[in-house]
């Protein structure tokens, strides 16, 4: 029997969650600057999210870390209280195992607890099944991006509203 369970992020889960990230985007051709693998904050993800309104969660299966993914005030653009779904990638060995709906919803959760109004989100066309994903969890596209996440690469743009 598997065991999924997500935590908050520990020191520890640095450089897991860095290749994590570096290996997934690969995965879906997504590689150069434009993309989370070019963010400076890949290199300490825990004191990242050890500020107000952050909060970021690692998924185990049977005890060895294969996701990850997060919340924080979507930079450039609090005016309309928006949190931005950072870095929500898993390996192959847990996709299809449903830990991508608890996580998100773990993350709307936090979201609402820190009285965010909404959650936005950028990925990229080939991420099919993740876009399948969000739209399940009540995200709708955008025309065009908000913020300034510096992911200018990412194509996809969504949103949920929280109220």
């Amino acid at each position: 029997m598997t065991t999924i369970n997500i935590r908050k992020i520990q020191k520890k889960d640095n450089q897991v969650i860095k290749n994590l990230v570096i290996n997934t985007l690969k995965e879906f051709g997504a590689k150069g600057p434009g993309f989370a693998s070019s963010d400076a904050e890949l290199e300490d993800m825990y004191t990242a999210y050890q500020v107000k309104n952050h909060c970021f969660y690692v998924v185990e299966l049977d005890g060895e870390v294969l996701g990850c993914g997060g919340i924080a005030p979507l930079a450039g653009e609090n005016k309309e209280n928006t949190a931005e779904l950072r870095k929500m990638y898993f390996d192959k060995k847990l996709r299809g195992k449903g830990a991508g709906k608890q996580l998100i919803d773990k993350c709307i959760e936090k979201a609402v607890q820190f009285n965010f109004e909404s959650i936005y989100l950028e990925t990229i066309t080939s991420m099919k099944i993740a876009q399948k994903l969000y739209k399940s969890r009540g995200f709708e596209y955008l025309p065009q991006a908000k913020g300034n996440t510096c992911h200018t690469a990412c194509d996809v743009h969504m949103l949920k509203k929280l109220s």
